[in-house]
Protein backbone atom coordinates (compact mmCIF):
# COMPACT_ATOMS: atom_id res chain seq x y z
CA UNK A 1 0.00 0.00 0.00
CA UNK A 2 1.07 3.70 -0.22
CA UNK A 3 2.45 4.91 2.91
CA UNK A 4 3.90 8.37 1.02
CA UNK A 5 -0.27 9.48 2.21
CA UNK A 6 -0.60 7.27 5.16
CA UNK A 7 2.25 6.76 8.12
CA UNK A 8 2.10 6.97 12.24
CA UNK A 9 4.22 5.97 15.11
CA UNK A 10 5.10 2.57 16.32
CA UNK A 11 8.34 0.75 18.09
CA UNK A 12 9.28 -1.86 18.64
CA UNK A 13 11.25 -3.55 21.66
CA UNK A 14 12.18 -6.29 23.34
CA UNK A 15 12.26 -9.67 24.09
CA UNK A 16 12.44 -12.61 26.53
CA UNK A 17 14.36 -14.51 23.71
CA UNK A 18 16.63 -12.83 21.86
CA UNK A 19 20.17 -13.35 19.55
CA UNK A 20 23.06 -11.00 19.88
CA UNK A 21 24.86 -10.22 16.65
CA UNK A 22 27.86 -9.28 18.66
CA UNK A 23 28.73 -12.33 20.82
CA UNK A 24 26.77 -15.42 18.26
CA UNK A 25 28.34 -16.05 15.05
CA UNK A 26 26.42 -16.49 12.25
CA UNK A 27 25.08 -19.78 11.45
CA UNK A 28 23.04 -21.61 8.89
CA UNK A 29 19.17 -21.50 8.96
CA UNK A 30 19.46 -25.03 9.61
CA UNK A 31 20.60 -23.76 13.34
CA UNK A 32 17.26 -21.69 14.73
CA UNK A 33 16.89 -21.62 18.17
CA UNK A 34 15.59 -19.26 20.70
CA UNK A 35 17.88 -16.95 22.67
CA UNK A 36 17.71 -14.83 25.27
CA UNK A 37 18.79 -11.02 25.40
CA UNK A 38 19.00 -7.16 26.38
CA UNK A 39 17.37 -4.73 24.56
CA UNK A 40 18.49 -1.39 25.26
CA UNK A 41 16.77 1.97 27.62
CA UNK A 42 16.69 3.80 24.35
CA UNK A 43 14.54 0.91 22.68
CA UNK A 44 12.59 0.52 25.97
CA UNK A 45 11.80 4.10 26.31
CA UNK A 46 10.19 4.31 22.77
CA UNK A 47 8.21 1.41 23.20
CA UNK A 48 6.40 3.22 25.77
CA UNK A 49 5.88 6.14 23.88
CA UNK A 50 4.66 4.52 20.91
CA UNK A 51 2.10 2.19 23.30
CA UNK A 52 0.81 5.16 24.70
CA UNK A 53 0.15 6.81 21.10
CA UNK A 54 -0.67 4.15 19.04
CA UNK A 55 -1.93 0.93 20.70
CA UNK A 56 -5.40 0.90 21.11
CA UNK A 57 -8.82 -0.89 21.93
CA UNK A 58 -11.66 -1.62 19.92
CA UNK A 59 -14.38 0.02 21.79
CA UNK A 60 -17.46 -0.81 19.95
CA UNK A 61 -16.66 -4.43 21.02
CA UNK A 62 -17.78 -5.49 25.20
CA UNK A 63 -17.62 -8.65 24.99
CA UNK A 64 -13.85 -9.39 24.89
CA UNK A 65 -10.90 -7.36 24.71
CA UNK A 66 -9.42 -6.43 21.23
CA UNK A 67 -6.64 -4.39 20.48
CA UNK A 68 -5.03 -2.84 16.94
CA UNK A 69 -2.68 -0.69 16.20
CA UNK A 70 -3.94 3.02 14.83
CA UNK A 71 -2.55 3.94 11.55
CA UNK A 72 -4.19 7.03 10.22
CA UNK A 73 -4.10 10.68 10.59
CA UNK A 74 -7.95 11.09 11.87
CA UNK A 75 -10.48 9.15 14.72
CA UNK A 76 -13.98 8.69 13.70
CA UNK A 77 -15.12 11.30 16.00
CA UNK A 78 -12.46 13.92 14.46
CA UNK A 79 -13.58 13.70 11.18
CA UNK A 80 -17.28 13.12 11.30
CA UNK A 81 -17.13 10.29 8.60
CA UNK A 82 -16.09 7.22 8.09
CA UNK A 83 -11.93 6.61 8.46
CA UNK A 84 -9.44 4.02 7.65
CA UNK A 85 -8.24 2.76 11.05
CA UNK A 86 -5.57 0.05 10.86
CA UNK A 87 -4.15 -2.73 8.12
CA UNK A 88 -3.30 -6.04 8.33
CA UNK A 89 0.90 -4.70 8.21
CA UNK A 90 0.33 -2.47 11.15
CA UNK A 91 -1.67 -5.17 12.88
CA UNK A 92 1.65 -7.51 11.93
CA UNK A 93 4.13 -5.24 13.35
CA UNK A 94 2.05 -4.54 16.80
CA UNK A 95 1.72 -8.16 17.14
CA UNK A 96 5.27 -8.82 16.77
CA UNK A 97 5.83 -5.75 19.10
CA UNK A 98 3.94 -7.01 21.96
CA UNK A 99 5.43 -10.04 21.92
CA UNK A 100 8.68 -8.60 21.92
CA UNK A 101 8.22 -6.95 25.36
CA UNK A 102 7.09 -9.93 26.86
CA UNK A 103 10.06 -9.27 29.19
CA UNK A 104 9.93 -5.65 29.81
CA UNK A 105 6.02 -4.80 29.80
CA UNK A 106 3.19 -7.16 32.21
CA UNK A 107 0.79 -5.94 30.05
CA UNK A 108 2.54 -7.68 26.96
CA UNK A 109 0.58 -11.27 26.94
CA UNK A 110 -2.80 -9.52 27.24
CA UNK A 111 -2.12 -7.17 24.87
CA UNK A 112 -0.72 -9.82 22.21
CA UNK A 113 -3.98 -12.25 23.38
CA UNK A 114 -6.18 -9.35 22.33
CA UNK A 115 -4.61 -8.30 19.13
CA UNK A 116 -5.07 -11.89 17.98
CA UNK A 117 -8.82 -12.25 19.05
CA UNK A 118 -9.00 -8.51 16.41
CA UNK A 119 -7.37 -10.08 13.96
CA UNK A 120 -9.23 -13.60 14.00
CA UNK A 121 -12.92 -11.03 13.92
CA UNK A 122 -11.11 -9.63 10.96
CA UNK A 123 -10.54 -11.93 8.43
CA UNK A 124 -10.07 -12.13 4.57
CA UNK A 125 -12.79 -13.29 2.72
CA UNK A 126 -10.17 -15.66 0.73
CA UNK A 127 -7.59 -17.39 3.03
CA UNK A 128 -9.90 -18.49 5.73
CA UNK A 129 -6.78 -17.79 8.09
CA UNK A 130 -5.42 -14.81 6.89
CA UNK A 131 -6.21 -10.76 7.33
CA UNK A 132 -8.43 -8.53 5.76
CA UNK A 133 -6.09 -5.95 4.61
CA UNK A 134 -7.60 -2.73 6.01
CA UNK A 135 -10.62 -2.02 8.41
CA UNK A 136 -12.43 1.09 8.81
CA UNK A 137 -14.77 3.05 11.55
CA UNK A 138 -17.93 3.85 10.43
CA UNK A 139 -19.28 5.49 13.73
CA UNK A 140 -20.91 2.23 15.21
CA UNK A 141 -17.92 -0.73 14.36
CA UNK A 142 -15.09 -1.06 13.13
CA UNK A 143 -15.34 -3.13 9.39
CA UNK A 144 -13.39 -4.80 7.28
CA UNK A 145 -12.76 -2.30 4.04
CA UNK A 146 -14.81 -3.44 0.97
CA UNK A 147 -12.87 -5.68 -0.86
CA UNK A 148 -11.84 -7.80 2.54
CA UNK A 149 -8.72 -9.55 1.25
CA UNK A 150 -5.60 -9.99 2.35
CA UNK A 151 -2.16 -8.56 1.68
CA UNK A 152 1.41 -10.36 1.94
CA UNK A 153 2.82 -8.69 4.46
CA UNK A 154 0.69 -8.59 7.34
CA UNK A 155 -0.19 -12.34 7.31
CA UNK A 156 3.79 -12.89 7.66
CA UNK A 157 4.30 -10.99 10.30
CA UNK A 158 1.54 -12.27 12.10
CA UNK A 159 2.29 -16.06 11.50
CA UNK A 160 6.16 -14.83 12.61
CA UNK A 161 4.42 -13.06 15.46
CA UNK A 162 2.09 -15.96 16.56
CA UNK A 163 5.48 -18.34 16.77
CA UNK A 164 7.36 -15.72 18.83
CA UNK A 165 4.36 -16.27 21.38
CA UNK A 166 4.77 -19.86 21.48
CA UNK A 167 8.26 -19.44 22.20
CA UNK A 168 7.50 -17.41 25.01
CA UNK A 169 4.28 -18.41 26.39
CA UNK A 170 3.21 -21.81 25.37
CA UNK A 171 0.75 -23.17 23.60
CA UNK A 172 -1.26 -24.76 26.75
CA UNK A 173 -3.14 -22.05 27.48
CA UNK A 174 -6.41 -20.01 26.16
CA UNK A 175 -4.89 -19.63 22.66
CA UNK A 176 -2.90 -22.25 20.70
CA UNK A 177 -0.49 -20.33 19.44
CA UNK A 178 1.50 -22.45 17.39
CA UNK A 179 -1.33 -24.26 15.88
CA UNK A 180 -2.94 -20.69 14.96
CA UNK A 181 0.60 -19.93 13.06
CA UNK A 182 0.71 -23.24 10.83
CA UNK A 183 -3.06 -22.16 10.04
CA UNK A 184 -1.42 -18.99 8.92
CA UNK A 185 1.81 -20.52 7.07
CA UNK A 186 -0.58 -23.20 5.41
CA UNK A 187 -2.83 -20.10 4.08
CA UNK A 188 0.05 -18.10 2.91
CA UNK A 189 1.64 -21.18 0.97
CA UNK A 190 -1.77 -21.91 -0.59
CA UNK A 191 -3.49 -18.27 -1.36
CA UNK A 192 -0.20 -16.21 -1.69
CA UNK A 193 2.49 -18.06 -3.31
CA UNK A 194 2.82 -18.45 -7.30
CA UNK A 195 3.81 -22.04 -7.09
CA UNK A 196 4.78 -21.93 -11.14
CA UNK A 197 7.72 -19.03 -10.52
CA UNK A 198 7.98 -19.32 -7.02
CA UNK A 199 7.35 -15.86 -5.87
CA UNK A 200 5.16 -14.20 -2.98
CA UNK A 201 1.90 -12.99 -4.75
CA UNK A 202 0.49 -9.49 -3.56
CA UNK A 203 -2.08 -10.83 -1.38
CA UNK A 204 -4.39 -13.70 -1.10
CA UNK A 205 -6.84 -11.57 -3.84
CA UNK A 206 -4.25 -12.52 -6.67
CA UNK A 207 -5.06 -16.30 -5.86
CA UNK A 208 -7.56 -16.36 -8.62
CA UNK A 209 -5.16 -14.93 -11.65
CA UNK A 210 -4.23 -17.18 -14.03
CA UNK A 211 -0.27 -17.77 -15.41
CA UNK A 212 0.21 -14.26 -17.86
CA UNK A 213 -2.40 -12.24 -15.94
CA UNK A 214 0.01 -9.35 -15.34
CA UNK A 215 -0.58 -10.05 -11.14
CA UNK A 216 0.31 -13.60 -11.65
CA UNK A 217 4.04 -12.98 -11.04
CA UNK A 218 4.00 -9.96 -9.33
CA UNK A 219 5.47 -9.74 -5.88
CA UNK A 220 6.15 -6.28 -3.65
CA UNK A 221 10.38 -6.70 -2.55
CA UNK A 222 9.62 -5.83 0.94
CA UNK A 223 7.56 -9.58 1.29
CA UNK A 224 10.82 -10.45 0.90
CA UNK A 225 11.33 -11.42 4.75
CA UNK A 226 13.82 -13.88 4.33
CA UNK A 227 14.67 -15.05 7.95
CA UNK A 228 10.85 -16.22 8.17
CA UNK A 229 11.16 -18.81 5.23
CA UNK A 230 13.13 -21.14 6.66
CA UNK A 231 11.87 -20.78 10.30
CA UNK A 232 8.02 -21.35 8.69
CA UNK A 233 9.75 -24.30 6.63
CA UNK A 234 10.48 -26.24 10.17
CA UNK A 235 7.37 -25.36 11.72
CA UNK A 236 5.23 -26.13 9.33
CA UNK A 237 6.99 -29.41 7.96
CA UNK A 238 6.52 -27.64 4.59
CA UNK A 239 10.19 -27.39 2.39
CA UNK A 240 8.51 -25.48 0.02
CA UNK A 241 9.21 -22.67 2.04
CA UNK A 242 12.84 -23.30 1.23
CA UNK A 243 12.30 -23.49 -2.69
CA UNK A 244 10.75 -20.15 -2.01
CA UNK A 245 13.77 -19.24 -0.19
CA UNK A 246 16.01 -19.87 -2.69
CA UNK A 247 13.91 -18.72 -5.77
CA UNK A 248 13.61 -15.26 -3.89
CA UNK A 249 17.10 -15.03 -3.22
CA UNK A 250 17.59 -15.50 -7.60
CA UNK A 251 15.66 -12.51 -7.74
CA UNK A 252 17.32 -10.32 -5.21
CA UNK A 253 20.55 -11.60 -6.85
CA UNK A 254 19.46 -10.90 -10.24
CA UNK A 255 18.86 -6.94 -9.22
CA UNK A 256 21.97 -6.86 -7.64
CA UNK A 257 23.97 -8.03 -10.42
CA UNK A 258 22.37 -6.26 -13.06
CA UNK A 259 22.05 -2.54 -11.38
CA UNK A 260 24.88 -3.04 -9.08
CA UNK A 261 23.24 -0.55 -6.28
CA UNK A 262 21.51 -3.15 -4.14
CA UNK A 263 18.38 -0.84 -5.13
CA UNK A 264 14.82 -3.39 -5.07
CA UNK A 265 12.16 -1.62 -6.29
CA UNK A 266 8.13 -1.34 -5.01
CA UNK A 267 7.59 -3.79 -7.30
CA UNK A 268 8.89 -6.17 -9.48
CA UNK A 269 7.08 -8.47 -12.35
CA UNK A 270 7.85 -11.02 -14.96
CA UNK A 271 9.13 -9.68 -18.74
CA UNK A 272 6.52 -12.17 -20.93
CA UNK A 273 9.10 -12.05 -23.47
CA UNK A 274 12.05 -12.90 -21.82
CA UNK A 275 10.76 -14.43 -18.23
CA UNK A 276 13.35 -12.53 -16.27
CA UNK A 277 11.76 -10.41 -13.51
CA UNK A 278 11.96 -6.81 -13.87
CA UNK A 279 10.68 -3.55 -12.53
CA UNK A 280 6.93 -2.81 -12.47
CA UNK A 281 5.84 0.15 -14.71
CA UNK A 282 4.54 3.28 -13.45
CA UNK A 283 1.30 3.27 -11.45
CA UNK A 284 0.90 -0.54 -11.97
CA UNK A 285 -0.50 -0.64 -8.15
CA UNK A 286 -0.10 2.54 -6.39
CA UNK A 287 2.41 4.97 -7.78
CA UNK A 288 4.16 6.35 -10.65
CA UNK A 289 7.22 5.36 -8.43
CA UNK A 290 5.94 1.33 -8.62
CA UNK A 291 9.17 0.52 -10.23
CA UNK A 292 11.30 2.49 -8.17
CA UNK A 293 12.73 2.25 -4.88
CA UNK A 294 9.93 4.13 -2.91
CA UNK A 295 7.65 3.73 0.09
CA UNK A 296 7.60 -0.43 -0.16
CA UNK A 297 10.74 -1.19 -0.97
CA UNK A 298 12.61 1.25 1.74
CA UNK A 299 12.08 -1.70 4.33
CA UNK A 300 14.02 -4.12 2.26
CA UNK A 301 17.36 -3.28 3.94
CA UNK A 302 16.23 -4.65 6.97
CA UNK A 303 14.18 -7.69 5.91
CA UNK A 304 16.95 -8.91 3.77
CA UNK A 305 19.81 -8.22 5.68
CA UNK A 306 18.53 -9.59 8.54
CA UNK A 307 18.88 -12.78 7.06
CA UNK A 308 22.52 -12.29 7.35
CA UNK A 309 22.56 -11.27 10.98
CA UNK A 310 20.65 -14.10 12.15
CA UNK A 311 21.17 -16.98 9.82
CA UNK A 312 24.67 -16.06 7.94
CA UNK A 313 23.24 -16.04 4.68
CA UNK A 314 26.12 -15.31 2.68
CA UNK A 315 23.60 -13.74 -0.04
CA UNK A 316 21.77 -10.97 2.05
CA UNK A 317 25.62 -10.25 3.01
CA UNK A 318 26.15 -9.78 -0.66
CA UNK A 319 23.18 -7.43 -0.72
CA UNK A 320 23.55 -6.04 2.12
CA UNK A 321 27.52 -5.41 1.17
CA UNK A 322 26.17 -3.88 -2.04
CA UNK A 323 23.78 -1.26 -0.85
CA UNK A 324 25.74 -0.37 1.96
CA UNK A 325 28.51 1.29 -0.43
CA UNK A 326 26.03 2.89 -2.93
CA UNK A 327 24.20 4.48 -0.47
CA UNK A 328 27.46 5.75 1.81
CA UNK A 329 28.73 7.08 -1.97
CA UNK A 330 25.23 8.72 -2.58
CA UNK A 331 25.60 10.37 0.44
CA UNK A 332 28.93 11.09 1.47
CA UNK A 333 28.12 9.25 4.34
CA UNK A 334 25.87 11.93 6.33
CA UNK A 335 22.53 9.35 6.70
CA UNK A 336 20.51 12.25 6.63
CA UNK A 337 21.10 12.71 3.00
CA UNK A 338 19.10 9.46 2.52
CA UNK A 339 16.46 10.46 0.37
CA UNK A 340 13.08 9.14 0.16
CA UNK A 341 13.21 6.85 -3.03
CA UNK A 342 15.54 6.12 -5.30
CA UNK A 343 15.58 4.54 -9.20
CA UNK A 344 17.16 1.21 -9.69
CA UNK A 345 20.36 2.78 -11.54
CA UNK A 346 20.63 4.44 -8.12
CA UNK A 347 19.07 8.45 -9.04
CA UNK A 348 17.43 10.03 -6.65
CA UNK A 349 13.27 10.19 -7.06
CA UNK A 350 12.32 12.95 -4.06
CA UNK A 351 14.32 15.68 -2.50
CA UNK A 352 13.43 15.21 1.10
CA UNK A 353 15.10 12.97 3.86
CA UNK A 354 12.40 10.50 5.50
CA UNK A 355 12.91 8.22 8.89
CA UNK A 356 11.28 4.89 7.49
CA UNK A 357 14.42 5.31 4.54
CA UNK A 358 16.94 5.42 6.84
CA UNK A 359 16.49 2.80 9.74
CA UNK A 360 16.81 0.39 7.62
CA UNK A 361 20.13 0.94 6.63
CA UNK A 362 21.07 0.44 10.04
CA UNK A 363 20.79 -3.23 9.69
CA UNK A 364 22.58 -2.80 6.71
CA UNK A 365 24.94 -1.02 8.01
CA UNK A 366 25.38 -4.03 11.14
CA UNK A 367 25.93 -6.58 8.36
CA UNK A 368 29.33 -4.72 7.89
CA UNK A 369 33.00 -3.71 9.84
CA UNK A 370 32.15 0.15 9.24
CA UNK A 371 30.87 0.56 12.85
CA UNK A 372 31.00 4.33 12.17
CA UNK A 373 28.74 4.37 9.44
CA UNK A 374 26.05 2.16 11.65
CA UNK A 375 26.68 4.41 14.34
CA UNK A 376 25.32 7.46 12.30
CA UNK A 377 22.39 6.25 11.13
CA UNK A 378 21.00 5.07 14.73
CA UNK A 379 22.02 8.06 16.61
CA UNK A 380 19.95 9.97 13.41
CA UNK A 381 16.90 7.08 13.92
CA UNK A 382 17.09 8.17 18.01
CA UNK A 383 17.01 11.88 17.21
CA UNK A 384 14.91 12.09 14.36
CA UNK A 385 12.50 13.65 16.56
CA UNK A 386 8.39 12.30 16.55
CA UNK A 387 7.41 10.96 13.76
CA UNK A 388 4.63 8.94 12.10
CA UNK A 389 3.26 5.31 12.00
CA UNK A 390 5.32 3.91 9.10
CA UNK A 391 8.71 5.40 9.96
CA UNK A 392 8.63 5.60 13.98
CA UNK A 393 7.32 1.58 13.63
CA UNK A 394 10.05 0.57 11.41
CA UNK A 395 12.61 2.51 13.31
CA UNK A 396 11.60 0.87 15.99
CA UNK A 397 11.30 -2.84 14.59
CA UNK A 398 15.48 -2.35 13.35
CA UNK A 399 16.01 -1.15 16.96
CA UNK A 400 14.81 -4.21 18.57
CA UNK A 401 16.98 -6.39 15.16
CA UNK A 402 19.68 -3.86 15.89
CA UNK A 403 20.19 -4.38 19.36
CA UNK A 404 20.36 -8.10 19.17
CA UNK A 405 16.34 -8.55 20.27
CA UNK A 406 14.67 -10.48 17.68
CA UNK A 407 12.93 -13.62 18.76
CA UNK A 408 13.92 -16.55 16.82
CA UNK A 409 11.09 -19.23 17.56
CA UNK A 410 11.97 -22.88 18.27
CA UNK A 411 10.62 -25.57 15.81
CA UNK A 412 8.27 -28.38 17.30
CA UNK A 413 6.61 -31.07 15.90
CA UNK A 414 2.79 -29.91 15.79
CA UNK A 415 1.34 -32.48 13.94
CA UNK A 416 -2.07 -33.88 15.39
CA UNK A 417 -2.74 -37.18 14.12
CA UNK A 418 -4.71 -37.82 11.06
CA UNK A 419 -5.09 -33.46 11.20
CA UNK A 420 -4.51 -33.11 7.31
CA UNK A 421 -7.00 -29.93 7.46
CA UNK A 422 -4.73 -28.31 10.57
CA UNK A 423 -7.57 -27.10 12.44
CA UNK A 424 -5.58 -28.99 15.76
CA UNK A 425 -8.22 -31.72 16.05
CA UNK A 426 -8.90 -35.61 14.19
CA UNK A 427 -12.28 -35.64 12.75
CA UNK A 428 -14.49 -36.90 10.99
CA UNK A 429 -13.63 -33.54 8.29
CA UNK A 430 -10.26 -34.77 8.00
CA UNK A 431 -11.41 -38.45 6.60
CA UNK A 432 -13.57 -35.96 4.27
CA UNK A 433 -11.12 -33.78 3.09
CA UNK A 434 -8.59 -36.60 2.10
CA UNK A 435 -11.20 -38.51 0.29
CA UNK A 436 -12.31 -35.39 -1.67
CA UNK A 437 -8.29 -34.57 -2.02
CA UNK A 438 -8.07 -38.38 -3.28
CA UNK A 439 -10.90 -38.08 -5.61
CA UNK A 440 -9.43 -34.63 -7.47
CA UNK A 441 -11.97 -32.83 -5.70
CA UNK A 442 -11.72 -28.99 -7.29
CA UNK A 443 -10.17 -26.38 -5.04
CA UNK A 444 -9.43 -29.47 -2.03
CA UNK A 445 -6.39 -28.98 -0.53
CA UNK A 446 -4.36 -30.79 2.89
CA UNK A 447 -3.31 -28.59 4.91
CA UNK A 448 -1.12 -30.42 6.64
CA UNK A 449 -0.63 -34.01 4.68
CA UNK A 450 1.94 -35.15 6.61
CA UNK A 451 -0.09 -35.66 9.55
CA UNK A 452 -2.23 -38.00 6.98
CA UNK A 453 0.72 -39.86 6.57
CA UNK A 454 -0.57 -42.82 8.51
CA UNK A 455 1.49 -45.45 6.74
CA UNK A 456 4.48 -43.52 6.83
CA UNK A 457 5.80 -43.74 3.60
CA UNK A 458 6.15 -40.52 2.43
CA UNK A 459 2.79 -40.68 0.17
CA UNK A 460 -0.88 -40.11 0.65
CA UNK A 461 -3.26 -42.66 -0.70
CA UNK A 462 -5.78 -44.76 -0.30
CA UNK A 463 -4.45 -46.53 2.60
CA UNK A 464 -3.60 -43.68 4.62
CA UNK A 465 -7.50 -42.86 4.35
CA UNK A 466 -8.21 -46.82 5.33
CA UNK A 467 -6.12 -46.30 8.15
CA UNK A 468 -7.65 -42.85 9.24
CA UNK A 469 -11.40 -44.50 9.19
CA UNK A 470 -9.69 -47.50 11.01
CA UNK A 471 -8.38 -44.75 13.76
CA UNK A 472 -11.64 -42.74 13.82
CA UNK A 473 -14.07 -45.93 14.17
CA UNK A 474 -11.71 -47.15 17.30
CA UNK A 475 -11.97 -43.63 18.82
Amino acid sequence: MNHFLVKITAIATAAVSVISFVSIPASSYEGNHLYTGTLSEETVNFYNYWKEKYLTQDLYVTNETQYYVFYGEQTYAEAGYEVAVTVSEAHGYGMIIAASMAKYDSEAKEIFDGMYRYYRAHLSEIGPNLMAWQQVDNGTAIVNASGADSATDGDMDIAYSLLMADSIWGSDGEINYKQAAVNVIHDIMTYEVNKTDWVLQLGDWAYWSKEGYQYYAATRSSDFMMQYMPVFAKAAEDDRWLTLYESTYNIIRQFVNDYGKGILPDFIIKDPATGEFIPALANFLESENDGNYYYNACRTPWRISMDYLINGNEDAKEYADVINAFIIEETGGDPWNIMAGYTPEGIAVSDWNDLCFNAPFMIAAACSEDTTWHDKIREMCLNYGEDVYFGDTITMLCLIVDDGGWIVPESTNTNVYGDVNADGAFSITDVVVLQKWLLCVPEITLANWKAGDLYEDDVINGLDLYFMKKSLIGQ
